[in-house]
């Protein structure tokens, strides 16, 4: 199908990561019509999910660079929005641990850094301090930003896009780009749902952003995938983490170095690894790194040795460092195409992404304002409608949704507390994702310790129940379907 001029979208978001569902609210402020196209059947499926939830303070990037100008311009607004999305977040404060004392010097380096770009309050503590500040962390000096935090990457990625459709954005998931075409003054975008077109295109698709960049012809700057694996701890292992521990970066790695990092549930994650991969798609778990985030763990924090273990997973980076090079940085690209004017890419959006994302929205919106004039959206809405977990409500607040609704007093996940009435809520979301992966970033189901033994047959009833056929339930959409055929009994 061929959509008219006049039924054109004013910008179109290509990638449904929290970069672009960031961007996509951002510019929900103003009175445009917005699309977002994302290729897999739900959001924050590709690195947004795959990160430590770390919002970083800003001194870990070279001064003067993009990453840190954006990375320090967006500490303030990832506080400011996941309180008035209603995410969950906390203002925990991070250590940079020196194990020995010629390592001072790195972590002074590091200071001078953070103190170039701005970021406000670092301290170099000694080794009773960080006793003081971190009674699980041991270390001669440490590097301490009172301001570094974590938050719940996947459900401000979500929050995100909802406040964007809240104000008239509209979202398909399951649709990837796979042409893209000069017409009438627009980009076409030919997906398997038809085509699509837009004024104006931000390109943030992540790990396939030099391969759409290619489809439009407006860059060919390749991106390279470094994957990080992690372990997550069990919430009842004995120990609570209060704050992130990192080691002083080491020289030849390509990430920051494997640390230690609480959950805003409770949980304590090891890692991540940092390997250049052939395959963009391969975020395999694998033995012997997972042997390494275990035994460079305990050796920054020896009270995690043998540590019971519930879930290991990966997350692979977008990163522009060709691992065959010899440079070990590169920094963001936010530009807009000089050979495709009005298509903005963002290539090499890796950590401090999550951190970087409102700046990075805000410096997007700029590059279209500087071309037409953007007016304030009437009656923008900037926050979202409260919700509230039955695990975190008293047994008052608990007692009155039982009595009002009695699928609130059905536990379908024991491990997280999670109700059928929350469940069905999450498969009522807006945008259609209904995989066991979409239920899981939504309520927490299968997230526990059983790691969904007791709630799967539970969300497949509920998913039957809401109308989907036993054959098509799938864990993360496309090929994952959990069932096929019938037994006949």
């Amino acid at each position: 199908m061929r959509r008219p001029a006049a039924d054109a979208y004013d910008v179109a978001v290509i990638g449904g990561g929290v970069v672009g569902c960031a961007v996509l609210r951002e510019l929900a402020r103003h009175d445009l019509r917005l699309l977002l196209l994302e290729r897999e059947e739900d959001l924050a499926e590709g690195a947004s999910k795959g990160n430590s939830g770390v919002i970083h303070a800003g001194f870990n990037v070279p001064s003067g660079s993009l990453k840190a100008r954006t990375n320090v311009a967006g500490l303030p607004l990832v506080y400011r929005l996941a309180a008035e999305l209603g995410v969950p977040h906390r203002r925990t404060g991070k250590l940079v641990v020196a194990l020995e004392d010629g390592d001072r010097r790195r972590l002074e380096a590091l200071k001078a850094e953070g103190d170039r770009s701005g970021v406000p309050d670092l301290e170099i503590v000694d080794g009773p301090a960080i006793g003081r500040l971190e009674l699980l962390a041991r270390g001669r000096w440490a590097l301490y930003s009172p301001h570094t935090g974590i938050v719940s990457p996947y459900e401000l990625t979500v929050a995100l896009a909802e406040s964007a459709h809240r104000n008239g954005a509209e979202i398909r998931l399951g649709t990837p780009v796979t042409a893209v075409a000069r017409r009438d003054g627009l980009f076409v975008l030919s997906t398997p749902a038809g085509e699509f077109a837009a004024r104006r295109v931000v390109n943030s698709a992540g790990l396939q952003a030099d391969e759409v960049a290619r489809l439009a012809g407006s860059r060919d700057q390749p991106v390279f995938p470094y994957r990080g694996e992690y372990l997550v701890a069990d919430k009842d292992c004995g120990l609570r983490l209060a704050m992130p521990v990192y080691p002083v970066p080491p020289r030849d790695d390509p990430g920051l170095g494997i640390h230690v990092t609480p959950t805003i549930e409770g949980n304590i994650l090891l890692g991540p690894s940092a390997e250049p991969i052939a395959d963009k798609s391969d975020a395999a778990s694998t033995r012997a790194v997972m042997a390494r985030l275990r035994a460079e763990a305990a050796r920054l924090m020896p009270a995690l040795e043998g540590v019971p273990v519930i879930h290991a997973y990966a997350g692979v980076r977008p990163k522009l460092v060709d691992p065959a090079g010899p440079d070990r940085f590169a920094d963001f690209v936010v530009e807009e195409s000089a050979a495709r004017p009005g298509w903005i890419d963002l290539l090499g959006i890796e950590s401090p992404g999550l951190t970087a994302a409102p700046a990075l929205a805000v410096m997007v919106a700029d590059l279209i304002g500087a071309k037409e004039d953007l007016r304030p959206r009437p009656g923008f809405e900037p926050g979202l409608p409260p919700r509230r977990r039955f695990a975190a409500m008293d047994d008052g607040e608990r007692a009155g949704r039982v009595a009002a609704d009695a699928d609130w007093g059905e536990m379908v996940c024991r491990c997280e507390h999670v109700t059928r009435a929350e469940v069905a809520a999450a498969l009522r979301n807006p945008f259609g994702a209904r995989s066991l992966d979409a239920v899981k970033r939504r309520t927490r189901c299968g997230m526990g310790r059983c790691q969904g033994g007791f709630c799967t047959p539970r969300i497949v009833e509920i998913l039957q129940d809401e109308g989907v056929a036993v054959e098509d339930i799938t864990k993360r959409g496309g090929g994952s379907r959990l069932f096929s055929g019938r037994l006949k009994g």
